[in-house]
């Protein structure tokens, strides 16, 4: 069983404090992504006469280049649209999914979980989405051909580009594991085995000779033909059980977006198999009735009432949420004023209570798995269309194997289902029943992409990298934005708090405010300072103008127009 602490939580989301805070105001439209190679591919995509999702595609494959740590096109993620000709939102789950020879204990070895099955090599493999995602969300509502989007990632991976601090840090840390694999230990280590740094140049030329041929010739392209023969081939030989039929089988779900009002505003979020929607306006609903601006931000009142509200919310979440094709999860009951009222009355002023006495129902005593490494990308036109879109590949490179003429790193997302209840994964959450494995079945998330409209405008798209620290962090950034009127540079940088409920312990970063963090202690919570907490990137809508901040804990940078 693993043992991890909240320092080791952290730690796993490799990221590290930058120097500054990067931010941009355009008049055109807005790209905010963790890479601000990403950024730049949106943005001229949108100066190209392409819209809000025309230029979050183009972002979205070329931060899997960029990035390949955190994203790729060998695993997958959720995108929510907002139309602004249509007035609605639509949500899209390209979730990777469980094979069709998965088990619920396939990672079970004499009576014991094996954590190292489900985070390395063939068996930790699902089923990607990415492409199939990003070349849907295209045909449907971009204006512009797949190719043209798809321009700037072929081009950073066949000229190749200088590698982030972030990334140089993600390599340095897995060094070890990346030279087991051939062409991991050829893209991203020295000869001499030694990790490349930042502002050396990776190039990836499978990579772009598939880029290449996804761009020609569609989704088919990746899920049929010699690119998933090659792809099941080098999962096989790991190991695994991916075959070729799973492959064909895939395909995006388009959901229907979750919505609630938070004072004036209406807060749009990604439904199930994504958590992080439900969990997001189940809070909101709880701290609605308070009157968080006149408590001020980060006081020890208005942090002890977020923190306690984040202990229900993350309970609920740990009884309630999985895959909705095999899973009940009750988000109407959740998210009813009753209940979050209910919920808001347990809350003292002036104490904490023992696990059992959070979540909708206190016999609630599990905790869900989460996802980390992962990349979120928000984009806003001047049409009124906002996109927020979140991709990952699990943790730092996925599953640790690549297809070696493909260039594709593979996902490790099964980790992210409950490999045997009652065990802890990556993050020390604690697996549940609804989470459990089957074939077709797609892991929970904590994936939180989000979109904000006043009067039928958006006025905010918003959303994170982190595991469970997405929740929380996308959290702040809503009521940093709404309800302390901040703007979302400041909003983006400000020092955040983080509780899952399970453990029992209460993160908050250094700038924190100390005497808070002693009254927080006074209280009964667990107070833990922590480097830096999630990345969230944010793009805000005031009147004509769009402001776009990058989150400084990953480094990226908004690009406008």
């Amino acid at each position: 069983m693993r043992c991890i602490t909240a320092v080791a939580l952290i730690s796993l989301l490799g990221l590290v404090p930058s120097r500054g805070v990067f931010a941009e105001w355009g008049q055109h439209g807005m790209v905010a992504a963790d890479h601000k190679l990403a950024s730049k591919a949106g943005a001229a995509i949108l100066e190209e006469g392409g819209n809000a999702v025309d230029a979050a595609v183009a972002a979205a494959f070329a931060v899997c280049v960029v990035n390949p740590a955190s994203c790729g096109i060998g695993g997958g993620g959720f995108m929510l649209i907002y139309l602004a000709q249509e007035h609605r939102a639509v949500a899209l789950d390209y979730r990777e999914v469980a094979p069709a020879a998965a088990s619920r204990d396939m990672f079970v070895r004499d009576g014991h979980s094996v954590p190292e099955l489900s985070l390395h090599g063939g068996l930790a493999v699902a089923v990607p989405g990415e492409v199939a995602g990003l070349s849907v969300a295209q045909h449907v509502y971009g204006t512009l051909p797949l190719a043209v989007v798809m321009e700037p990632a072929i081009r950073y991976a066949r000229d190749g580009f200088a590698i982030e601090p972030h990334l140089a840090k993600e390599i340095a840390d897995n060094r070890d594991v990346l030279r087991l694999d051939p062409l991991l230990a050829r893209v991203f280590l020295r000869r001499d085995g030694s990790p490349r740094a930042a502002g050396e140049i990776i190039v990836q030329a499978e990579l772009a000779r598939t880029l290449q041929r996804i761009a020609k010739d569609g989704p088919d392209a990746f899920y049929r033909g010699d690119i998933a023969t090659s792809l099941v081939s080098r999962v096989r030989d790991a190991g695994g059980i991916l075959n070729e039929q799973d492959l064909a089988a895939y395909k995006p779900e388009w959901r229907q977006p979750i919505s609630e009002r938070y004072l004036d505003y209406d807060v749009i979020s990604m439904p199930p198999p994504s958590s992080g929607g439900g969990v997001l306006l189940e809070a909101l609903g709880i701290l609605a009735g308070d009157n968080l601006r006149s408590l001020g931000r980060n006081t020890p009142t208005a942090a002890h009432l977020l923190a306690e509200t984040m202990k229900h919310v993350f309970a609920d979440r740990a009884k309630f949420y999985g895959d909705p094709g095999f899973v009940d999860v009750p988000l109407q009951r959740l998210l009813a004023p009753s209940n979050t009222a209910a919920l808001r009355k347990r809350i003292s002023s002036t104490r904490t209570f023992e696990s059992a006495a959070y979540g909708s129902d206190a016999s609630a005593n599990t905790a869900a798995v989460a996802d980390h490494g992962t990349s979120h990308l928000s984009v806003m036109d001047s049409r009124g269309n906002a996109v927020a879109c979140t991709t990952t590949i699990n943790t730092a490179f996925g599953a640790m194997i690549a297809a070696p003429d493909t260039g594709i790193i593979l996902n490790d997302e099964m980790d992210d289902f409950s490999t045997q209840p009652g065990v802890p994964n990556v993050y020390g959450l604690v697996g549940a029943e609804a989470n459990a494995i089957a074939p077709g079945k797609r892991p929970l998330s904590s994936m939180t992409p989000t979109i904000v409209t006043r009067n039928g405008t958006p006025v905010l798209a918003v959303g994170g990298s982190g595991g469970p620290l997405i929740i929380s962090g996308t959290l702040q950034v809503l009521l940093d934005v709404l309800a302390y009127h901040m703007d979302v540079t400041k909003a983006v940088a400000a020092p955040r708090l983080h509780h899952q409920w399970s453990p029992a312990v209460l993160l908050v970063e250094p700038t924190f405010p100390k005497a808070t963090q002693k009254a927080l202690a006074r209280n009964g919570h667990a107070v833990k300072e922590v480097p830096s907490m999630a990345a969230i990137q944010a793009v805000r809508r005031d009147g004509d103008m769009f402001e776009g901040a990058a989150d400084p804990r990953k480094g990226g940078e908004a690009v406008g127009w």
